[in-house]
Formats: structure tokens, C-alpha cells, sequence
């Protein structure tokens, strides 16, 4: 059945309310601010401004709940039930999860329904699946001794996640940190609330208890540096930028030195050697990958360096997909490329457009503002050659559709400059000899290397960067060491 989503969009009513131990609740203070859609500028309501009052209550909701192990006390098996029947109930509101999603941030209808509805639920079922499958330890000790080693979840975690995919990364907080035991307080990005609330809300029916996963929206000066600070916290976790995440760090250690786990930016390198096996392949990876999702993606390949003998070949490729990733209407199913998600993201892209022109870099596509009569925050796909690593818009993450080509003849330097960078989350390198590829890979800083190929992902590997890409590790089994503590118990039997 085709669904119109022009009709469900004009029907929306959000609730901007926050969700403090299983309530539907407005700031403390009484404070609110204006959600705006970033498809044509629509009021999507009012939100509350949560801040340190509202994170004390959250916080303290969390803390009951944990303590008197109302989810922690519960079997594996038994959360496992609840957090299936939550991605159940996901997928039977996907529709409307959905729409909120590209309402918010302005991403294609047809993405928010299968990456962001689909990989949100997926992780939370996955989670749920593996909980009841984890076993603990016992240690080769002496015969008079038996030394148990077993898993406990840390308590009270918080999750503060970006605007860009904001119900896939709740996902990989909450759901880990769920099924471990823990209790959770999730602050969602002030641009992009409303499916992280309303989550809260799916969750309640699926039968987590009150006060065990709680959502505070607001800004990070003030309900999430409450968060960081909070001496009742145990841990936090946080996607976003470098530069907060220093801040997130800092804040930690200045409390309680709660465990802050972050994954941060990226300006990640895909290599193009001239024996790369398929060059269709590579050209249609690379550009579909630094376009999709507006090029709002923190590991978006947005340095591609080609090998000098078939870069205007590559290129010439290349400029003859641009047209397709033209910014359309986000409630169009035929749309792959939707609204940058504010105006001052908007101008943030156009400012690195204009640092690329003035650096000397040639504009070969792109560079404008587009559908500029509706309202919304639309940029043109972009596409610079004749690069340099030293340029600002090859140095700095511009979370943009702009994507910068380099040029080089020797591939040990294609991978020193790779690796020149403050960066280190994703990289790829496209060869058809095995050995170059593993040598490569080895030599390539980033936490994944991608090989003849971009963007393959699954729920059952690690996502996470070397450097200034942060130090914590989402999805996966790994997921599971961040919101847990390891005890050792020593019984002496002899």
C-alpha cells in the first residue's frame, strides 16, 4: 500500500514532553523551544528545555529503579522478552517512527523506514537475543580455590546522542545498556527529539519498568553537561562531535570520573588504486556513500585519493552520477538525498564550500544552496578536485554533501596522507592484489577498513575510531564491556 506522506505529515502532532520515570513531563522550569522541520521550515511543536533540575529528577528515577533491581533483578531471559517485544512494537510503529524521523531532520522517507526504523529495531532485538547467551567465568586457580568472574551492569548510564541518525544511535546506547541490567537516561540532540521520546514511550508498553529508561531533550550546555557532571552517573556514553566529546571527558573526570565512552568525528580516506577491480563499483560507492544521508554521516569517505593515472577517467564517472543525488522532497519515496537538518548546519556546509573555493580547490559540481522556495535547507552535491591534504576542507569534518578528491602516484604516500589526520574512524582502499589490500589495511589508523567496498556494516561488528575519533566501541558483543563491571569473586574451598 502506498502511503501518503504529505497527508500523515500535515496530521502530526509531537509531543514534546520529557519522559522522567515512565511520565510524560514539561521542564521543571517550565522553559520550552520551538521544533522546526528542516523539509520547509513547519512548526513540529514545542519541546521542553530540560536542564540540571529535570536531569536530578531523571538521574534520581534511574537510581531507584536500579536499586531496587526492578530490571536488574530480572532473568536475562525475562529482559529478553521485553526488549523483542519493544523492537516488535518499533516495527509495528514504523510508519510513524518514520515520518518523525524525517520530519526532524530531514532525511529521505524511504531511509528513516528501512536504516533508521529497521537498524534501530534490529539492534534492539539483537541485543535482547544475546543477553540470555553471555556466560561468565571461572578461572584456572589452584584446586583449594574457585575465583568466579562475572559480569554486573554499572548502574545508572547516560546516553547523549547526535541529530544525524537519531534513533539508530539511541539504539546502540540504550540497547546494550538495557540488556545488561542497567538503567538509562537518554539525552537526544535539541534538533532531533522526537523519536528518541517517543521510544520512551514504546518502551513502557513493551514492559520496561518506570524510571529504568528515561529521555530528557535539551540543549548540551545545560541538560547535557548536567548529565556529564552528575555524581550519581555511572557511566556515559556520547556520539557527536570532537570537540563535546573533549568536553563529555573532561566533565567525567571532574565528577565522580564516571566511564565516558565517546565515538566522535571523522574525516575518513578512501583509496583508489589504478588496479582497483571494478572502477564502476568504486566510483558508484564513492559518491553514493558521501551523499547518503546528506553526507551527515561521521564516517561519510569525504577525502577520496585516486590514483593520478585514472582519476579523470574516475571523475569523469563520477560527475555523471552527481545529477542523481540532487536534494528532493524527504516525503517523496523516490528522494535519495533530502534537507541538511538546520539553518546553521546550512550555513556551516556553505561556509567549507567557500573555504574550498578560496583555497584553491576546483569546483567541479554543485557548491549552491538548492530548493531554496520551500522553505527548507537544501545543499547542491559537491564535488572538488585538485585537493590538498593541507586544505581546510580536507583537514576539518564539514557533515556535508562535499566530497574532495586527491591525487597520487605512490601508494605509501596515499596512505601517510591518509593517516595524517586528527581523525582515524573509517578508511577504504580499492586494489585488486591481496597483498597490497592487507598491507594497506594494516597500515590505514581507523577503526574500520573497508576493502573493495564502503559502508558494509552489521550489527555483529564494532563501530569506533582510533584518535580523535573517540575511544569507545558501539554495537557488537564489545558494546557490552562499556556498560558493564567486571568482578572477581575468590572462594576458598579447601
Amino acid at each position: 500500500m502506498t502511503i501518503n506522506w504529505h497527508d500523515k505529515a500535515a496530521a502530526v502532532q509531537a509531543d514534546g514532553r520529557a519522559v522522567i520515570d515512565g511520565e510524560r513531563v514539561w521542564a521543571s522550569s517550565g522553559q520550552q523551544f520551538e521544533n522546526l522541520s528542516p523539509i520547509d521550515g513547519r512548526r513540529l511543536g514545542m519541546v521542553a528545555r530540560c536542564d540540571g533540575a529535570d536531569v536530578e529528577l531523571a538521574v534520581t528515577a534511574a537510581r531507584a529503579a536500579f536499586e531496587d533491581r526492578r530490571w536488574a533483578g530480572k532473568s536475562p531471559a525475562q529482559r529478553k522478552r521485553v526488549l523483542i517485544r519493544f523492537a516488535d512494537l518499533m516495527q509495528q510503529h514504523g510508519p510513524e517512527l518514520a515520518l518523525l524521523e524525517t520530519l526532524d531532520m530531514g532525511k529521505p522517507i524511504k531511509y528513516s523506514q528501512t536504516v533508521d526504523v529497521g537498524g534501530a529495531a534490529n539492534c534492539i532485538r539483537w541485543y535482547g537475543e544475546a543477553i540470555d547467551k553471555i556466560y561468565d567465568e571461572i578461572a584456572p586457580t589452584p584446586a583449594d580455590s574457585l575465583a568466579l568472574i562475572t559480569r554486573e551492569p554499572v548502574g545508572v548510564v547516560a546516553a547523549i546522542v547526535p541529530w544525524n541518525y537519531p534513533m539508530l544511535m539511541a539504539a546502540w546506547k540504550i540497547a546494550p545498556a538495557l540488556a545488561a541490567g542497567n538503567s538509562v537516561v537518554l539525552k537526544p540532540s535539541e534538533k532531533s527529539p522526537l523519536t528518541a521520546l517517543r521510544l520512551a514511550e514504546l518502551a513502557l508498553e513493551a514492559g520496561v519498568p518506570p524510571g529504568v529508561f528515561n529521555v530528557l531533550p535539551g540543549y548540551g550546555a545545560e541538560a547535557g553537561a548536567a548529565l556529564a557532571l552528575h555524581m550519581d552517573v555511572d557511566c556515559i556514553g556520547f556520539t557527536g562531535s570532537t570537540r563535546v566529546g573533549k568536553q563529555i571527558i573532561q566533565m567525567a573526570g571532574q565528577s565522580n570520573l564516571k566511564r565516558a565512552w565517546t565515538e566522535l568525528g571523522g574525516k575518513s580516506a578512501n583509496i583508489v588504486c589504478a588496479d582497483c577491480p571494478d572502477l564502476d563499483a568504486a566510483v558508484a560507492s564513492a559518491i553514493g556513500s558521501i551523499f547518503f544521508n546528506q553526507g551527515e554521516s561521521c564516517n561519510a569517505p569525504s577525502r577520496l585519493f585516486v590514483e593520478a593515472s585514472i582519476k579523470d577517467r574516475f571523475i569523469e564517472k563520477a560527475l555523471a552520477m552527481v545529477p542523481a543525488y540532487q536534494p528532493g522532497d524527504p516525503l517523496d519515496e523516490g528522494t535519495v538525498m533530502g534537507a541538511i537538518v538546520d539553518a546553521t548546519q546550512l550555513k556551516t556546509v556553505m561556509g567549507y564550500i567557500e573555504a574550498g573555493r578560496a583555497g584553491g580547490a576546483r569546483l567541479l559540481a554543485g557548491g549552491r544552496q538548492a530548493r531554496t522556495e520551500t522553505g527548507g535547507y537544501y545543499v547542491e552535491p559537491t564535488l572538488f578536485d585538485q585537493v590538498s591534504n593541507d586544505m581546510t576542507i580536507a583537514r576539518e569534518e564539514i557533515f556535508g554533501p562535499v566530497l574532495s578528491v586527491l591525487s597520487f602516484t605512490d601508494l605509501q604516500d596515499a596512505v601517510r596522507q591518509a593517516n595524517a589526520s586528527t581523525y582515524g574512524l573509517h578508511a577504504a582502499v580499492w586494489t585488486s592484489e591481496i597483498s597490497k589490500a592487507i598491507q594497506t589495511s594494516r597500515a590505514l589508523r581507523a577503526g574500520t577498513i573497508h576493502v573493495n567496498q564502503y559502508d558494509n556494516d552489521d550489527i555483529t561488528v564494532p563501530f569506533g575510531g582510533y584518535k580523535q575519533s573517540g575511544n569507545g566501541r558501539d554495537k557488537s558483543l564489545h558494546a557490552f564491556d562499556k556498560y558493564t563491571e567486571l568482578k572477581t569473586t575468590w572462594i576458598q574451598i579447601g
